[in-house]
C-alpha cells in the first residue's frame, strides 16, 4: 500500500513508499511509459537497496481521458493530483485553431504550476545543429500561468469582441486596430505577483547554484505595460537581495552621475563573483544565445517568450529530449 508524500514546512515529506500519479498521455506517450517504469522502478532499487518502492497510480486525461469520460481532463485526476503532490505525465496533444483547451496550459493553472524550470545542457554524442553546443549551459524559468497562455480571447464577430471594441473606442484606442470590424483578440495579463514570485524563484535558484548571471527576457520596449513592467518588477525583486547581487539597474543609476564609478562597480561585483541581473530583449537573446551562449546562465521570462526561448535553445543542444521541462 502506497503512502502520500506530504508538504510541511515548505519540503515535501516523501515516505518509504510514495503513491505517485502517472498520466501515459497520448501519441507516443503509452510507449514512453512502458520503458521509463522499469527505469524508474530500477533506479529506486539500486539506489535504496530495495528498502523504497513507487506505487503507481494511474490517472486520466487526453485521449484516453476522453473515450472512457466524454471528459480531457477529469476532476478525479486533477484532485488525484492535488492529493499526491507528486506525478509524472507523457505528451498531451493539444488541437490547432480550434477544439478543447491545452490540457497541459490548464494543468498548469489549476495547480498553479507558476514556473517551468528548464535545464538546458549538452550531453556529448548529442547531434547538435550548432558549432559549440557545449557552450550552452542555461536554466530558463518560464513564467507558467500568465501572459496570452491565460487563455483570454475573443473570436472576429462574438459580442465579446464586439465589447472589447465598444470599450476600445470609449478609450480612443480603437484607431490602433487596424481591422476593428474582422479582428479577433486575445488578451495579455501580466501581474506583478506572477513577476515577482517567478523572479524570486529564478534568484533563489541563482545564489543557491553559485551562478553567476541571471537574465531577465522580456520585449518590454514594445509592449510596455506588460513586458516592460515584467522587466521592471523583476529589478526590484532583485533589490531585497542587497550586497548578494548587482544589477543594471544600478549601473545604469551610477552611470547617470559616473560612467567611471558605474563601470568600477561592475567590475567589483563580478572579482566578487556576485550574481550580476541585467536584462535583454526577447529577440535580440535569441540572436546572443546563438553567438554567444556562454554568456548567460539562468533566464527569468514570461510565458510566450519562454515557450519560444525553451524550444529555440534545446534545439542548440539536440532538442527537447536534452531538456526536462513541463
Amino acid at each position: 500500500m502506497g503512502e502520500i508524500i506530504k508538504l510541511e514546512n515548505g519540503q515535501l515529506r516523501v515516505p518509504d513508499y510514495p503513491t505517485i500519479p502517472f498520466i501515459k498521455g497520448d501519441g507516443i506517450g503509452p510507449e514512453i511509459w512502458a520503458a521509463a517504469q522499469p527505469v524508474f522502478d530500477a533506479a529506486v532499487k539500486k539506489v535504496y537497496g530495495g528498502t523504497r518502492r513507487i506505487t503507481w497510480q494511474p490517472v486520466l486525461a487526453g485521449q484516453a481521458a476522453f473515450e472512457q469520460t466524454g471528459n480531457w481532463l477529469p476532476d478525479a485526476t486533477l484532485a488525484a493530483l492535488k492529493r499526491y503532490l507528486v506525478a509524472i505525465k507523457g505528451p498531451l496533444t493539444t488541437p490547432v485553431g480550434g477544439g478543447h483547451r491545452s490540457i497541459n496550459v490548464t494543468l498548469r493553472q489549476e495547480l498553479d504550476l507558476y514556473a517551468c524550470v528548464r535545464p538546458v545542457r549538452y550531453y556529448p554524442g548529442s547531434p547538435s545543429p550548432v558549432r559549440y553546443p557545449e557552450r550552452v549551459k542555461m536554466t530558463l524559468f518560464r513564467e507558467n500561468t500568465e501572459d496570452i497562455y491565460a487563455g483570454i480571447e475573443m473570436g472576429v464577430g462574438t459580442e465579446a469582441a464586439k465589447g472589447l471594441t465598444a470599450l476600445l473606442k470609449e478609450q480612443r484606442q480603437l484607431a490602433k486596430v487596424r481591422f476593428p470590424a474582422t479582428s479577433a483578440y486575445s488578451i495579455k495579463p501580466v501581474s506583478k505577483e506572477g513577476t515577482t514570485r517567478l523572479v524570486r524563484a529564478a534568484i533563489e535558484y541563482a545564489l543557491r547554484n553559485n551562478e553567476l548571471t541571471l537574465t531577465l527576457v522580456h520585449k518590454g520596449n514594445i509592449m510596455k505595460q506588460t513586458e516592460g513592467a515584467f522587466k521592471n518588477w523583476g529589478y526590484q525583486v532583485a533589490e531585497e537581495y542587497g550586497d548578494r547581487l548587482f544589477t543594471m539597474a544600478q549601473y545604469q543609476a551610477l552611470a547617470k552621475t559616473s560612467q567611471h564609478q558605474a563601470d568600477q562597480a561592475l567590475q567589483g561585483a563580478r572579482a566578487q563573483k556576485k550574481l550580476i541581473v541585467n536584462d535583454v530583449i526577447c529577440d535580440n537573446f535569441l540572436q546572443q544565445s546563438l553567438l554567444h551562449p556562454e554568456n548567460f546562465a539562468v533566464i527569468a521570462t514570461l510565458n510566450l517568450n519562454g515557450d519560444y526561448l525553451s524550444d529555440a535553445l534545446a534545439a542548440q543542444v539536440g532538442g527537447d529530449r536534452n531538456c526536462a521541462g513541463c
